[in-house]
């Protein structure tokens, strides 16, 4: 017997699910499972972080989401609108992908999000070709419309009082909702969902699964086994309540009041019960029907093994007088040179080191592809300073690139100050299917900046310029902040404890050696590691590798929290220019603090999918610069 889980969060799931993707890939292909379902509340945003980790463990991934629906238009903004349920959406091919790309992109625009991401079912409509849904769980509508009172119903521990709840024309109000989701997605793209495996915690679901058969058993429809997986392993229970009770800003001493008051609450259920893991296929099996479990095979059938990986799409740069780019690039090479080092006579040393290294910059640039990203960048830049505009001299490694300085893009000479090219662009990163983008980061004024990617926006079009999201961490102190909070510690208590733990861009390379060597990193366990002696009276690393002390307990869970996702937010430098609107490719969302629609991937995956990051920074103290030469030049600030 073979079955596939169809329900999965990820940490992409804020502060609710804890499953890294690479973990659940894992698991999965430790229980034999060859494919999985990603369902991540009202986000498709780890849809490329999911896909490469089960395609490194051999695993196909089945891109979907569980969007929240509300019963009215979505544009309608008010308390009664505001009540949310839940639909799993998952995409059967490439073009179902492209759909909900468009949902997600719609549930996140100004017009519909209101709290969360929404849709309301009529929004699938021309928009559900290749997706299949499902609906049955405790908080979906088809759940819901059972009782007179589901969250009376759910919170209830007693089967019989649970059915007594049930409506009189229950399996009449469900009949209806399934005949409206076979309108808008097809009779052989809906199925009902069984959900059992927490049924001897949430007593309810008996009731639903009860009903749900016999109302499949009527109507014909198919149904399906499924899980409600929020972490890897039942052990890592205590770690997703962390998360929970960070979202609920509460403690679990308060949390567990409320639960030996017998009080209830959202989410209750994940403190209630450790039955929220990816399960075996015996464990899953005793509690569904033989075609329950076959039904998830099907799905997986029904679902193509497409790839979203893509080669980098530099966009195009129009070039002058029927230019190529690479010929324009030498081009401004040659004026660059002539503007900067026309002092330096011919056949000399000094001529055939500067000429030497131009020739191999140029020459891997063009061997990688690269011409038209250099002048991508050497056109903002040049724009910005055609303004007047200070712009820094040059930023890390970039600082080292000759062409770069050619072109204007940097102000310091590489040779001069003996930086090396390839420790900002080593061709050697560069694989047979993939080229490795280089990664040049430009300061600004930071009271220009939004001027300069307007500029970028005029001239490769608003809809193919956006900037994009990014999450933070549960990463060194901040995760054992968060773990000391959620134990009760009061603030002062955990400064104290935390005072020790390095920023992570202090020890940046050790992390990588460790990573390298262990194949993964902790910035606590390096802090426990090397400098122990600060943090004995909580912590200590046995010679065995286990934890001791005071809070050995809270040491451990903060280091296997470490690199959870936790919020989302607007990348402070990156934007994305394509050749496309970005609407095609890449889900977009909104962003809370600035109201605006953001590309909805991080970086790294943005880059997998083919799309060009570009580093637009605002330094404030450029802009007093700024300042204070006009000052002494007489001229206002502008």
């Amino acid at each position: 017997m073979n079955w596939i889980p169809l329900h999965c969060h990820t940490h992409y799931s804020l502060l609710d699910g804890l499953s890294k993707p690479d973990l659940l890939a894992k698991r999965c292909k430790e229980l034999g499972y060859t494919s999985c379902a990603i369902t991540d509340h009202g986000t498709i945003s780890g849809a490329i972080s999911f896909s490469k980790a089960c395609i490194s463990q051999g695993i196909k991934p089945i891109i979907g989401c569980e969007f929240y629906i509300c019963a009215n238009p979505a544009t309608e903004h008010n308390k009664e609108n505001s009540s949310l349920t839940h639909l799993c959406v998952i995409a059967k091919n490439l073009n179902g992908w492209k759909n909900l790309i468009n949902l997600s992109s719609l549930a996140n625009s100004l017009d519909y999000f209101y709290y969360k991401p929404r849709l309301n079912l009529n929004d699938f409509k021309g928009l559900c070709s290749d997706l299949i849904a499902f609906s049955g769980h405790p908080g979906t509508d088809l759940a819901n419309s059972l009782f007179e009172d589901h969250k009376e119903a759910y919170k209830r521990t007693d089967y019989d009082e649970i059915k007594e709840m049930l409506k009189p024309n229950w399996l009449n109000e469900a009949g209806n909702i399934c005949a409206k989701y076979i309108e808008i997605f097809g009779a052989d793209n809906f199925f009902v969902e069984i959900q059992l495996f927490d049924s001897s915690n949430l007593v309810a679901s008996k009731v639903i699964a009860e009903c749900l058969r016999e109302l499949c058993a009527k109507t014909g429809i198919k149904k399906i086994a499924t899980p409600d997986v929020h972490y890897v392993m039942p052990e890592d229970a205590p770690d997703q309540r962390v998360l929970l009770c960070s979202s609920m800003e509460t403690t679990l001493k308060n949390v567990n009041s409320k639960l030996e008051n017998n009080e209830e609450f959202g989410l209750s259920v994940f403190f209630k019960s450790n039955k929220y893991y990816l399960p075996t296929i015996e464990e899953i099996s005793s509690f569904h029907e033989e075609d329950e479990i076959n039904n998830c095979c099907l799905i997986d059938s029904l679902c193509e093994n497409y790839s979203l990986i893509k080669q980098p799409a530099i966009p195009n740069f129009a070039c002058p007088d029927g230019l190529s780019q690479i010929l324009y690039l030498r081009k401004l090479c040659r004026d660059g040179w002539n503007r900067r080092f026309s002092a330096i006579k011919p056949k000399t040393d000094e001529y055939k080191v500067y000429t030497e290294r131009i020739k191999h910059e140029l020459e891997v640039i063009d061997t990688s592809g690269l011409a038209g990203y250099f002048l991508i960048v050497q056109d903002y830049c040049n724009w910005a300073k055609s303004k007047g505009w200070i712009m820094g001299r040059g930023r890390g490694s970039g600082a080292g690139c000759m062409i770069s300085y050619l072109l204007g893009i940097t102000e310091v000479d590489p040779i001069k100050h003996s930086l090396i090219f390839e420790r900002f662009y080593n061709a050697g990163r560069n694989s047979a299917g993939r080229i490795s983008l280089p990664d040049i980061d430009c300061d600004f004024p930071i009271t220009k900046r939004d001027k300069v990617i307007e500029y970028i926006k005029q001239k490769y079009g608003s809809s193919n310029v956006c900037q994009m999201i990014t999450f933070s961490r549960m990463q060194g102190r901040g995760s054992l902040k968060d773990v000391l909070r959620v134990h009760g510690f009061s603030f002062e208590e955990s400064n104290n404890v935390t005072k020790y733990i390095p920023d992570e861009s202090e020890i940046s390379e050790q992390l990588q050696d460790m990573k390298d060597e262990d194949g993964d990193s902790s910035i606590i366990r390096w802090a426990l590691e090397n400098i122990p002696d600060r943090l004995s009276e909580y912590c200590r690393i046995e010679k065995d590798g286990t934890y001791s002390g005071r809070l050995a307990k809270e040491f451990a869970q903060a280091i296997r929290l470490e690199g959870t996702k936790r919020s989302q937010g607007k990348h402070a430098a990156g934007i994305v220019i394509s050749n496309i609107p970005l609407s095609e490719v890449c889900p977009m969302t909104f962003d809370k603090k600035t109201k605006q629609m953001i590309a909805g991937m991080e970086m790294s995956d943005l880059e997998s999918i083919g799309m060009v990051k570009f580093d637009i920074l605002g330094v404030a103290v450029l802009d007093k610069i700024m300042g204070c030469i006009n000052i002494l030049k007489g001229k206002p600030n502008e």
